[in-house]
């Protein structure tokens, strides 16, 4: 997981990034007011190159939020409406016998983008959600017996409401550990809803957001968040955040290796956007709660004592030793 000292990333490389990262936060932010820790964490987990699951209750702006992240970067951006009828082909694409050449052809799915947004995902049948897991782990998609690479950058950018919610399916354990980060998008402050009337309801503002950056560019910062030093006093303080869920009376499955990967990648992410180019333990502390929690199952104790996930690794990252 760490990096070799000769391959740390500059201060020039990471204020470039941080440059245009501000850019593109800009053009988000135009769209979803007063959530920026929402829209920073969604910004890590696109430079970490990871797939982010956004789950809240219906109206409070998932999709719009996946849109604006989509619109802010000059890429491929490919839409993927999930409903109960949905078939895994509809989503990565089929072979088609054209009658002219006596061959089969390859349709293209629409997951064959940069940035998919997977709307209402928990809203279509397991087998059709079990669609993405090549594509999000492999970055690929197999058919009949041939693979097609998925050009890189890619990223997931799915929304989903609370399982709780008439017509919903529960994601499977081995398809949310595949998603870099879970955020919720929440109710908008009174101040930040007074605005959203006055550029919401004459038109959309996603109309309005022009790209901040091209693929070519979104590549360089990646790499370059990819380069982000860590110490081996935090890289070790990541496994034992990791390994304290694995070991904690109040859940029954605990976070996977996976997991710890995608802590660091994220954490190194989320020091370039403060403008570092080296991570802090406040850093893994931000990001412990969207990373780990929804990887995660509470105990029947847990439950009935409301306790989720989340309050669990808040509680841990505060009786964890910090490094020095």
């Amino acid at each position: 997981m760490g990096t070799p000292a000769t391959e740390r990333a500059t201060t020039g490389e990471v204020s470039s990034v941080f440059a245009v990262a501000d850019r593109i936060r800009t053009a988000v932010e135009s769209v979803i007011e007063g959530k920026n820790e929402t829209v920073t964490i969604a910004l890590s987990t696109l430079l970490a190159g990871g797939h982010l699951l956004i789950e809240d209750i219906p109206g409070v702006g998932k999709t719009m939020l996946a849109k604006a992240l989509g619109r802010a970067v000059d890429c491929t951006v490919r839409r993927i409406q999930f409903t109960p009828d949905l078939l895994p082909s509809d989503i990565t694409g089929v072979n088609v016998f054209h009658q002219g050449t006596r061959q089969f052809e390859f349709k293209a799915g629409p997951v064959f983008g940069n940035i998919v947004v997977g709307d209402e995902i928990n809203r279509a049948a397991p087998k059709t959600q079990a669609a993405l897991l090549e594509c999000m782990e492999e970055g690929q998609v197999s058919i009949d017996g041939q693979t097609w690479p998925l050009e890189p950058p890619f990223m997931v950018v799915a929304t989903q409401n609370p399982v709780d919610m008439e017509g919903t399916y529960p994601l499977p354990e081995a398809q949310r550990d595949r998603f870099m980060a879970r955020v919720s998008v929440g109710y908008p402050d009174p101040q930040a809803e007074l605005e959203m009337i006055d550029t919401h309801s004459a038109a959309t503002p996603l109309d309005d957001i022009r790209p901040a950056t091209g693929l070519s560019e979104l590549r360089r910062m990646m790499a370059a968040v990819r380069s982000v030093h860590l110490s081996p006093g935090v890289r070790r303080y990541a496994i034992d955040l990791v390994s304290a869920t694995r070991t904690s009376s109040a859940l029954r499955l605990g976070a996977s290796p996976r997991a710890t990967l995608h802590l660091v990648r994220a954490s190194r992410a989320y020091a370039a956007l403060d403008g570092r180019d080296y991570v802090i333990p406040d850093d893994m502390q931000a990001l412990a709660g969207p990373v780990l929690a929804h990887r995660l199952l509470p105990s029947p104790e847990a439950q009935v004592e409301r306790r989720p996930p989340e309050q669990v690794v808040a509680d841990i990252t505060a009786r964890l030793p910090i490094p020095s």
